[in-house]
């Protein structure tokens, strides 16, 4: 099992995300991100099973929660951004 990362601007997106994504089953975990992961660093991201990046892209969006980028980690264990 692999793992995705989604990223957001604040802990009230990030937060909003988890609940939403919790709600329908995805286990997810908030957390900082990573300076080495985003540019811009002080935000906040879900890292969630990448098997689940889709539908929680598909459910974020349904429901207008704006997150900044989405990642994986491939099975050479390296973090890719998935656009």
């Amino acid at each position: 099992m692999g793992y995705a990362y989604i990223t957001f601007r604040s802990v009230t997106h990030a937060q909003r995300a988890e609940g939403i994504l919790g709600g329908a089953g995805i286990r997810c975990a908030m957390q900082r991100t990573p300076r080495w992961m985003e540019e811009q660093g002080c935000g906040y991201c879900l890292r969630l099973d990448r098997r689940e990046l889709e539908r929680a892209r598909g459910l974020l969006e349904k429901n207008a929660v704006r997150y900044r980028r989405c990642y994986r980690v491939d099975e050479r264990g390296e973090l890719v951004e998935d656009v």
